[in-house]
């Protein structure tokens, strides 16, 4: 036909912004000369006409647009050729948003690193990686610890979701001790790279990071490993995200992000201690690494593990629907832990006798572990005379000592309170009120003269310690591991940690001493002092699964989480009661007391603020979470217009008035 127009190619392209109204796909012609390079996966500049501006993007897919006369703005350039968004990362982060109510390109900036052009010009000009090859004598080995968990090899292969409680013992492997769990960790991984898939291994930070590649190394090739590390340097983190992008398999190691890393073939995605709060995601979208690692399962279909001392409520929620399965070890060793209360004459002491006693005599063979809940010498001060807290005169902060006899010094602003004196009664005295890892270490010094101490903290990491006798006094998750394990575990403040106000403390609590008993030498005692109750218990008869049955069947007539879903709702009043409105439009259904709230909160200058809540259970999840979405597109959309939008020399940016935040672990108003 004459005056016909030819076909013209058209890239779909994801723009990285953080507003909301930019989430979805955008359609740019693509210019005659960007043709060949405009694939898709790689990275692009686009201009967005709203703003004014060139902005980046990713293209996630090309079409061919047969209405050339549909007005179309062109792609300004292609940054790159390297196709660093592969169709299935794009796949993942789609759904992990939507489920969370957030943004693809929120979660793409945690999943894709920035770019190095050096890394990236060398890994497009080098060979393609090698298929990685697992000796035979590595797969005897991995098949030997998988077989202590009857059947767990060949569920692995078969793709099913599973839960195992983690061996609490230490092993030998290449001569170092490293804890049973990265064993077989790295057995699984090994299996699963040998039958030619990818192994995603996540954990909380850095020193299991360094357990599990130790554990990992001697039955993987060197070369096969890839490390997710966030103390890595920017080239090496982007060229490892590189080599996953590769066709030949690979075992990522790695924290929260790694269960993002878009490996070919994946097989085998394990979360080690899924209960750590380092698996929080704290930037927006704040998805949790078991949700996202639980929404790839399904996408990609390969074997999911959680691996632990203990079991979170969530994922026991999983095992009584059957959604995922128990795998119990043929035998399982089990801790002595006693529990160790505080006798009647003996109020005021930390240490009771009978845990003094064991202490001593297990420092004539070896370390002894001493658990505290805090760092420092005196993380908190009270007045000598009335005992009310000793705040900052300046900030209101808590005041702390850095050492006996020193200058308080406020924890908010650092300023040190030279003249103190107490705003109740004068008194410019002030009294130690809690012990923190040095003054615990101070006094057991004392107590156990001539004995080596060694403080273990986040000021003083210490990853390893030798078989001679020591006491070691670590705060929680910072505990060494002992060559041959420790002879002896103290475990201190208990009843100080269980007071927090939070709502999974006794998890946590269970947690943080399981972690610590679980590196006692086999047989060693394990005292729990001055605790009693349910979570005492559970740890003395090392039913951790039956406490969290037991919090699930708490937590579930009153839906709290996990048995139930809470997103929480902040922003100014009239938008959060436009937000809940609209919910209850698009899910009917939802109970008419799913919505607790709005109530007023302090926002300091403009509109007055609000806050909600909204339960729902995880069948309407997609419902809520998609509307809750739209109405924070429609506020952030409103409230563009209403300031003048982004064009030039108009009001910069778009403050959002509504933010919404799903699977909220710890529920306030």
């Amino acid at each position: 036909m004459p005056g016909a127009r030819e076909p013209r190619p058209v890239a779909r392209v994801l723009i990285d912004s953080p507003l909301p109204q930019l989430d979805r796909l955008f359609d740019y012609a693509i210019p005659p000369e960007l043709d060949s390079a405009a694939l898709p996966g790689v990275r692009v500049k686009a201009p967005l006409r709203t703003a004014g501006r060139v902005i980046d993007g990713f293209i996630v897919e090309r079409a061919v647009e047969n209405d050339a006369d549909r007005p179309l703005s062109e792609l300004e350039a292609v940054v790159s050729a390297a196709p660093v968004l592969p169709e299935r990362l794009y796949r993942l982060a789609r759904r992990v948003a939507d489920r969370a109510a957030g943004s693809a390109s929120d979660i793409l900036r945690l999943a894709v690193p920035k770019r190095m052009v050096r890394a990236e010009k060398a890994w497009l000009a080098g060979p393609p990686a090698a298929v990685p090859v697992v000796t035979a004598e590595a797969r005897e080995q991995s098949s030997a610890v998988l077989g202590e968990f009857p059947g767990l090899g060949e569920r692995i292969a078969r793709g099913e979701r599973l839960a195992v409680d983690a061996p609490p013992a230490l092993v030998t492997v290449a001569g170092a001790a490293v804890p049973a769990w990265a064993r077989l960790l790295a057995a699984a991984a090994a299996e699963t790279l040998a039958g030619g898939r990818s192994a995603i291994l996540a954990v909380p930070d850095h020193r299991d990071l360094d357990r599990l590649q130790s554990a990992l190394e001697p039955l993987v090739p060197a070369d096969a490993i890839v490390r997710h590390d966030a103390a890595q340097s920017g080239p090496e983190r982007y060229a490892g995200y590189l080599r996953t992008l590769e066709e030949a398999p690979c075992v990522v190691i790695g924290n929260r992000s790694a269960v993002y890393a878009p490996v070919i073939a994946p097989g085998l995605l394990a979360l080690w201690d899924d209960g750590d709060s380092l698996f929080e995601e704290p930037l927006a979208p704040y998805v949790h690494a078991r949700d996202a690692a639980l929404v790839r399962q399904e996408l990609d279909g390969c074997a999911l593990l959680f691996a632990g001392h203990t079991r979170t409520s969530d994922v026991q929620r999983l095992v009584a629907i059957e959604w995922v399965r128990e795998v119990p070890q043929a035998r399982r060793p089990v801790p002595h832990v006693v529990l160790s209360p505080v006798q009647e004459g003996e109020r005021g002491a930390r240490v009771p006798s009978a845990a003094f006693r064991v202490a001593r005599e297990a420092l004539e063979h070896g370390p002894v572990l001493v658990q505290v809940s805090r760092p420092g010498y005196a993380p908190s001060l009270v007045c000598a005379d009335c005992r009310a807290p000793a705040r900052c005169a300046a900030c209101g902060g808590p005041l702390h000592a850095r050492a006996r006899g020193a200058v308080p010094v406020c924890g908010w602003c650092g300023r040190s309170a030279h003249a103190w004196s107490c705003p109740k009664c004068s008194s410019v005295r002030v009294r130690l009120a809690s012990s923190g890892s040095e003054r615990t270490a101070d006094e057991l010094g004392r107590a156990f003269a001539g004995t080596r101490v060694i403080v273990s903290d986040g000021s003083h990491p210490v990853t390893e310690v030798d078989d001679r006798p020591a006491l070691i006094v670590s705060t929680r998750g910072a505990e060494p591991v002992p060559r041959g394990g420790y002879r002896a575990v103290l475990l201190l403040d208990g009843e100080r940690m269980l007071q927090s106000p939070d709502l999974r403390i006794g998890e946590a609590c269970l947690r943080w001493w399981s972690n610590a008993a679980a590196l006692a030498a086999p047989g060693a005692p394990v005292h729990l002092v001055g605790v009693t109750g349910p979570v005492a218990r559970a740890l003395a008869s090392w039913t951790q699964p039956a406490y969290a049955r037991q919090e699930l069947a708490e937590r579930a007539p009153l839906h709290l989480p996990p048995a139930a879903r809470i997103a929480r709702l902040d922003g100014d009043a009239a938008a959060v009661e436009r937000a809940l409105a609209s919910l209850r439009e698009d899910v009917p259904d939802l109970p008419h007391d799913a919505v607790l709230g709005p109530v007023p909160r302090e926002t300091g200058e403009g509109p007055a603020g609000a806050r909600a809540l909204v339960r729902f259970d995880y069948a309407r999840g997609p419902r809520v979470t998609a509307s809750l979405r739209a109405a924070v597109v429609a506020e952030a959309v409103a409230g563009r217009r209403r300031r003048g939008g982004t064009r030039p020399g108009g009001p910069a940016g778009s403050r959002n008035t509504l933010a919404v935040r799903v699977d909220i672990a710890d529920p306030e108003l």
